[in-house]
């Protein structure tokens, strides 16, 4: 599971990084919303093309809940959400 763990957070961080470099007032605290701007945040979060490309990613699909809760989260819990979700979606 360490293993799924890791791979998973490698490929977020990759995500993450691509769209916090776009935001040069976000500091990179390797906190999810900093994919967004700060400044104007989005009004939705479920329809942005970070979203998408989570969920192209990992081979899932979010709701605004869940999309937000990962919008508040870290990297680090993202991560182990994710992974509880691909891990729900393959018991099913």
């Amino acid at each position: 599971m360490k293993t799924e763990y890791n791979k998973i957070y490698a490929k977020l961080y990759q995500i993450y990084k691509k769209y916090q470099k776009a935001y040069k007032h976000n500091p990179d605290s390797h906190q999810m919303c900093c994919m967004w701007s700060t400044v104007n945040p989005p009004d939705t979060i479920e329809d942005t093309k970070q979203i998408r490309d989570i969920e192209k990613a990992f081979d899932i699909c979010l709701n605004e809940m869940e999309a937000l809760e990962l919008y508040d989260m870290n990297l680090d819990e993202a991560a182990k959400r994710i992974l509880e979700m691909k891990e729900g979606k393959s018991s099913n």
